[in-house]
């Protein structure tokens, strides 16, 4: 206890000594223009993250009114917001040219991680806060000299402060994934009053009227509306272990992650939870480039404040990324993980609610922004693996589940409320009917060596699809048959395919994954890995080879064919085409509505030697592939982290077809429709949904 006062005692000295500094650079002229206009006002932004820090410990935030609320928020974060981010140094096309090539993107760099501050301020994490602080008085010292600091003197202020304290932000990540002490979410959802608006606005995030929106749907609907949509997910949570045949009993959290409004929901979802002997772990996506990755938002999320703003600096870790780096901070989360053993082997896995209906986002190219090198990127990549690797390694794949849910936003359009019921009909539909259907269509899986995919109308989608060989078909089955448990709605049947003799070409026409908006995206597949790639989002070939290789093969030269399925929830797919919501929906919708192909790792990545069986008693037995096998010599080549699905939709289908031993053939659908005997129902909806 005295070592903590004492150490509280030293911060909160260091605190006011950078404040005290920070307040002479507001006033002083001595660093030449135009670098004083922008040290001037970052440090009137940290002057403004003061008197937010002393209001928050006053107490004074409590008793804001809604509207004194909104004004802060939309002060915090006023500068990057898109009517503002044209002439924002957090914006680097305006950095570079207001402050020159060689500092311009550097100090876009600190601006944006500066932001951090508004976070850390509002969960009283005062070490953060003043080693952002001292930072900032570090790189502008540079420019008080007779001659402006070159780019290497900068970057590495940049990378120390990295190195020295990654313990900091990479050990504290470690802990809030697995340790429900830290409960400031949690708080805000159990104990606040949820008809009262104001609560939004405690996390600290962007409050956008999408979630302000929410929030006051969710309070409009009764208790046992509210009761279904969160005991289908947590019911979704339960079944997962008991279909995998993993003790639910032995775990002790579940991490909960969802998007701003939807806390009535989570309230009812956390005593569902607690019945099942489970307390929850709530963190906030990150904000520190330490533990961020790329431009995902991994946690509990209020808005993208500029989505523009988060893809610029995603690859601000080009900055200071190098292999010392890298086994720092791995050595840190090692030890973070040794520390919270405990808490890590009872932990259970992730309950994820996601959202869809924002505008589809189509990112600018900025040479001005960061970007990582080609050796970089192979860094990242090992990076990445062994990361994975190590969170494999004390949250026991095997031992662990997940479900996911999704939800509308107000975002989507005029019928909000319209959708957002037909969704919560979508995720509660009856899986018994749905299994039996599938199972059909297994069964005539299981007789191929292989499938044919063939588009129709402008998709020029022509792959053949190899499967696995099954030894005793009494016994063994290729395909999971997926209903309503952790990827909820009910829908598909999944398998991992064998990749030599998978060849051909996927496209789509329009798709929207991770987030990002793609048009007439292609990728040819050679022996079932990417050979190829294009897409027609950006005028040259070279920008959109790069997109695709950044942000669908996350920088990995090439990637497996992981997963091959067949969506079968006409319903879903029905309800998109009536809205005119397909672009918008999430891929755990998206997969559901026609074929759909992954690429990265397999469904059963970490978990291949876990047995698997679908409700008939049959075991699953394609739960691997020829590069995921290689786990057995060297894990790293035979993991990548990244698993994105990517959907054709019905109507683009010409044909898809099992390919049997000696050429004969059963087609599973063909123009858009399910042919296959027993499959008929699957129809009904689009039949019904015909003028």
């Amino acid at each position: 206890m005295e070592q903590t006062m004492q150490m509280e005692a030293y911060l909160k000295e260091r605190y006011g000594l950078a404040m005290g500094r920070i307040h002479e650079i507001c006033t002083e002229e001595t660093v030449p223009a135009p670098f004083s206009v922008y040290f001037h006002k970052t440090a009137e932004f940290l002057i403004q993250m003061e008197e937010l820090k002393r209001s928050i410990d006053a107490g004074e935030t409590r008793d804001y009114t809604l509207q004194q609320w909104e004004r802060l928020n939309e002060a915090l974060y006023h500068d990057i917001l898109p009517e503002q981010y044209e002439t924002s140094y957090g914006n680097p096309a305006y950095a570079v040219a207001e402050l020159g090539e060689v500092h311009g993107r550097i100090l876009s760099f600190l601006y944006a991680e500066l932001r951090g501050l508004i976070v850390y301020a509002f969960e009283q994490r005062l070490e953060e806060i003043v080693v952002l602080l001292e930072l900032f008085i570090e790189i502008y010292n540079c420019f008080e000299q007779e001659e402006l600091p070159e780019y290497r003197q900068i970057q590495q202020i940049v990378y120390w402060f990295v190195s020295d304290y990654s313990e900091l932000f990479a050990a504290r990540r470690v802990r809030e994934s697995v340790d429900p002490a830290l409960d400031f979410a949690v708080r805000i959802v159990m104990d606040s009053d949820l008809s009262d608006l104001r609560y939004l606005y405690r996390y600290g995030e962007y409050v956008s009227e999408n979630e302000r929106r929410t929030a006051q749907f969710l309070n409009s609907l009764s208790e046992e509306e509210i009761a279904a949509m969160a005991d289908t997910f947590t019911e979704g949570y339960r079944i997962g272990f008991a279909a995998g045949g993993k003790d639910l009993s032995i775990k002790r959290t579940v991490n909960i992650r969802y998007q701003l409004g939807f806390e009535r929901m989570i309230r009812r979802a956390v005593e569902n939870f607690a019945r099942m002997g489970l307390q929850p772990v709530i963190y906030r996506a990150a904000v520190s480039t330490i533990t961020k990755r790329q431009h995902l938002r991994i946690g509990y999320t209020g808005a993208a404040a500029n989505r523009q703003f988060d893809y610029d600096h995603r690859a601000d870790n080009a900055i200071y990324l190098d292999r010392k780096l890298i086994e720092r901070k791995l050595g840190v989360m090692r030890a973070a993980y040794e520390q919270y053993r405990r808490q890590a082997r009872e932990h259970g896995g992730p309950a994820v609610v996601e959202t869809f209906g924002e505008t589809p986002f189509v990112p600018a190219a900025k040479p001005e922004a960061y970007h990582l090198s080609e050796r970089q990127q192979r860094l990242q990549v090992e990076a990445d693996n062994e990361s994975a690797r190590l969170t494999n390694q004390y949250i026991i794949g095997k031992e662990r589940s997940f479900t996911i849910i999704a939800f509308p936003v107000p975002e989507i359009g005029a019928e909000y409320e319209q959708i957002f019921r037909e969704t919560v009909r979508i995720n509660t539909l009856d899986y018994q009917l749905y299994r039996s259907m599938q199972q059909v269509l297994i069964d005539a899986l299981d007789q191929g060596t292989a499938v044919h995919i063939q588009g129709r109308d402008g998709n020029r989608t022509e792959l053949t699809v190899a499967l696995a060989e099954l030894t005793d078909p009494r016994r063994q089955t290729l395909f999971e048959n997926c209903v309503a448990d952790v990827n909820i709605p009910v829908g598909e049947v999944f398998t991992s395919p064998r990749l030599k003799g998978t060849n051909g070409v996927l496209h789509v026409k329009q798709v929207y994954l991770g987030g990002l908006s793609y048009a007439d995206l292609e990728l040819r597949f050679e022996d079932g890995m990417v050979r190829g790639c294009r897409c027609a989002n950006f005028e040259t070939e070279e920008e959109n080879r790069g997109y695709i290789a950044e942000n669908i093969l996350y920088h990995h030269e090439t990637l497996p064919l992981g997963e091959f399925a067949i969506g079968t929830n006409t319903t879903a797919y029905v309800m998109a085409r009536k809205y005119g919501i397909g672009d918008r929906l999430p891929i755990l919708i998206a997969e559901k509505m026609g074929p759909h192909f992954a690429v990265g790792d397999t469904c059963y990545s970490w978990q291949e030697d876990t047995p698997v069986y679908n409700a008939d008693g049959k075991e699953i037995i394609a739960r691997d592939n020829e590069v995921s096998l290689l786990r057995r010599e060297d894990p790293s080549r035979a993991y990548f982290g990244c698993h994105t699905d990517i959907t054709i939709p019905y109507e683009e289908i010409g044909c898809i077809e099992v390919v049997c031993a000696g050429g004969r053939r059963i087609p599973l659908l063909r123009d858009g429709r399910f042919v296959l005997p027993g499959t008929e129902p699957l129809n009904e909806p689009l039949d019904a949904s015909c003028p």
